[in-house]
């Protein structure tokens, strides 16, 4: 089982989008606060996730009680490991493309908030553990200029980038795939590689 982590997720769209896909493909969600929204019973309900109560999710008050239960995570980040389940932190900085990486059951592909995504001195000090999805940048999309309005409200500092992402206008790539599209690429990736049914 595949273990899809996201940290301080601020979209509810993205995880319900992203549940349903660990509910078909089997994989574990796991949700690490703050979380931008609630996961009350009315909240879930009038958000239509039929499927919530088939999925399979933990949820955590911040990043040390997930690492906590999970203490393959934290012997992952300090040394790897052979035959451990591993840890590919996502971002758009990278190291490798995902599809370079090896994948393993019980492994934990850790995606980081909306508007900025996982912290960079955490990334820095991990760099052997991320992976990025390739994709173009802005200037091969004709009407990028129009998309990147400030937006006043929720994250001030930070402008929308072509896809509607919240992004931090001075990262060197704006672009980027909205998470639950970049969640669901990897988490087929690693199900493709493991042998999931129908993905040979």
């Amino acid at each position: 089982m595949f273990n899809v982590v996201l940290v301080e997720p601020e979209i509810p769209a993205n995880t319900g989008n992203i549940g349903r896909t660990c509910v078909l493909a089997g994989a574990r969600l796991h949700l690490v606060g703050p979380l931008g929204f609630s996961l009350d019973e009315k909240a879930v309900r009038r958000a239509g996730l039929a499927y919530w109560k088939s999925l399979d999710v933990r949820t955590y008050a911040g990043w040390d009680e997930f690492v906590a239960a999970n203490p393959v995570v934290e012997q992952d980040l300090a040394a790897k490991e052979p035959d451990a389940p591993h840890v590919h932190l996502l971002t758009k900085a990278g190291r490798k493309i995902y599809s370079e990486a090896t994948y393993h059951d019980g492994d934990y592909l850790v995606f980081g908030k909306e508007s900025a995504g996982l912290d960079r001195a955490f990334l820095e000090a991990h760099p052997a553990l991320t992976e990025r999805i390739p994709m173009r940048g802005d200037d091969a999309l004709a009407n990028a200029d129009s998309w990147h309005e400030r937006f006043d409200g929720l994250h001030p500092d930070l402008e929308r980038d072509i896809c509607g992402n919240f992004v931090d206008p001075r990262a060197a790539v704006v672009s980027s795939l909205n998470l639950s599209n970049a969640a669901a690429i990897v988490l087929f990736e690693a199900l493709r590689q493991t042998g999931f049914e129908g993905l040979r």
